[in-house]
């Protein structure tokens, strides 16, 4: 089967166009050996079947321009099919074997290739890129958010725009309500405002990135 075109992390929106990349054929079995079963000497146990499900692999261009968030599974085949190279593999050091080859489990991987990078409008607003544009922290107390809050409530008229959401603690978002800051005496931190620059796609659909990313993405996402 082949492997599908990388699409940038919330989705294809307002009919942009995800980078072009090559697709890759015969794509292999790869399965999760232990180190003593890797030369033979008996059956031993039965190969385990990596879980791909969860983990994402960062897609750097030719450039090392941050282009999108994979599957696990997407990012090694480019990988067993030369169209990619591993720049950082996983922490613990994970390596994937088939019958003919292995690969390390990547964390970030990088196109041999250059594709053009279209044009892309406004970053969608989600509660994972709320979160890592205010850093985690209320913007009413500075304490550590848990929630998203609308600085003029919803009910009030309120739009769900970056300008009018912040992170927000459980215990500030309680005590706020439906009411206006005026009407508290509050104030906020930081005046809210929508992100801007490639890295911020992706972390508007990135719930944690992992740390050997965030030279990639960017001073926002530290």
């Amino acid at each position: 089967m082949p492997d599908r075109q990388p699409t940038p992390i919330g989705g294809s929106l307002h009919g942009e166009a995800a980078p072009t990349v090559p697709p890759c054929r015969n794509q292999p079995e790869l399965r999760v050996v232990p180190d003593g079963d890797r030369d033979g000497g008996g059956p031993g146990p039965t190969p385990a079947v990596f879980p791909w499900g969860r983990r994402k692999v960062l897609l750097l261009n030719a450039t090392f321009e941050p282009l999108t968030a994979l599957s696990l599974r997407r990012a090694v085949v480019l990988v067993v099919c030369g169209k990619a190279e591993v720049v950082h593999g996983d922490a613990s050091g994970l390596v994937l074997h088939s019958s003919k080859s292995e690969v390390l489990v990547p964390s970030v991987i990088r196109l041999s290739s250059y594709v053009r990078v279209p044009y892309r409008g406004r970053v969608p607003m989600t509660r994972a890129g709320l979160m890592h544009r205010d850093r985690y922290r209320c913007a009413y107390c500075g304490g550590r958010a848990e929630t998203i809050d609308h600085v003029v409530p919803r009910s009030r008229g309120g739009p769900h725009t970056w300008t009018n959401c912040v992170a927000c603690c459980a215990k500030c978002n309680h005590r706020k309500a439906d009411k206006l800051l005026s009407e508290l005496g509050w104030r906020l931190r930081v005046v809210p405002a929508a992100p801007r620059g490639p890295h911020w796609r992706l972390l508007a659909g990135v719930a944690e990135a992992d740390p050997q990313w965030l030279p990639y993405l960017g001073e926002p996402a530290a």
